[in-house]
């Protein structure tokens, strides 16, 4: 019998790498989507394999899933996407995980979260450890995404507490690679189109600011290694590339691979966009054995391949 894996928010970026990964390893896997930014694209590969079922469904709404364990990755994640309509992330983040944990206690499924590196806000810890407990504006642009991932960083603690459920919570820092969406905002993205297409990369303030890139497949690997670590791990779990870049040394590794040294539009820092973001993965090389494998400079290929498509 196949352990079956139900992933909300399945047809998204990193939800349909995750299950082409679980497919070719033997799990069974039920895609959860209601594809407010999934792509039905995303799972033209392998959407005819005998162990997959697709189901639209909106995790705002109560729903019944009858799974061994479910991942929730359902919730827009890029700025643009989650601020086009902040009450239907925060509704996402807070409504939906609720939902999922009545039917995991119910059902008494494994149940994995999909936090984020937003929950530190602008930090003033660096790099970020899990027990840090962050500097979030509750009323700014991002705070829909922000305190919406915190807030059911709370719920799903509370019913570890009170029903014991078999619960954990991993924090995604910044990732890229293959089936990223092309309108999602997200500087990797944005940078690698700019530059295929040979105009000027919009960089917010000096491009100081940092990031830590972390390849999706080496994302993937640490969710597979939560997902099937037997006991709930009490904190959450940092999962990131703890390689920090600024923005301009990412346009420049990006010029070097296309050989194309593009030129640079400034543009106004955002309001809330975080200065410094880096992960202290102590936890998940204590805990889970896991690193990150590939450098920037590897994992941008087939990333530029990918976004070649969209030229």
């Amino acid at each position: 019998m196949k352990i079956k894996v139900a992933i909300t928010g399945g047809a998204g970026f990193i939800g349909s790498n995750l299950t082409s990964a679980l497919l070719s390893r033997g799990y069974a896997v039920e895609i959860l989507d209601n594809f407010y930014t999934g792509s039905k694209k995303n799972l033209d590969s392998f959407k005819n394999e005998s162990g997959l079922t697709i189901t639209e469904h909106d995790i705002r709404t109560p729903l019944d899933i009858r799974a061994d364990i479910i991942v929730n990755l359902a919730c827009p994640a890029s700025p643009p996407h989650y601020q086009k309509d902040p009450i239907y992330t925060w509704e996402t983040s807070v409504y939906g995980i609720s939902n999922l944990l009545k039917t995991a206690l119910k059902n008494r499924s494994k149940l994995l979260h999909a936090s984020t590196s937003e929950v530190y806000g602008d930090p003033l810890e660096h790099p970020q450890k899990e027990s840090y407990w962050g500097n979030v504006n509750p009323i700014g642009i991002r705070s829909c995404y922000d305190e919406g991932k915190r807030a059911a960083e709370t719920i799903i603690t509370d019913y570890k507490r009170v029903h014991n459920i078999n619960a954990s919570i991993f924090r995604i820092f910044n990732t890229y690679g293959p089936l990223m969406q092309p309108d999602d905002g997200r500087v990797v993205s944005n940078f690698s189109l700019q530059n295929l297409a040979k105009k000027p990369y919009t960089i917010y303030g000096k491009g100081d600011q940092t990031r830590s890139f972390c390849y999706v497949d080496d994302l993937v690997k640490g969710i597979i290694l939560m997902m099937e670590y037997e006991k709930p791990i009490d904190t959450p779990v940092n999962l990131g590339n703890p390689h920090e870049f600024t923005i301009k040394q990412l346009a420049e590794v990006i010029d070097k691979e296309t050989g194309y040294v593009n030129s640079i539009n400034y543009q106004p820092l955002p309001s809330d966009d975080p200065l410094k973001r880096k992960p202290d993965i102590s936890m998940a090389q204590k805990i889970l054995g896991w690193n990150p494998e590939v450098p920037l400079q590897e994992g941008i290929l087939p990333t530029l391949a990918y976004f070649k498509n969209f030229i």
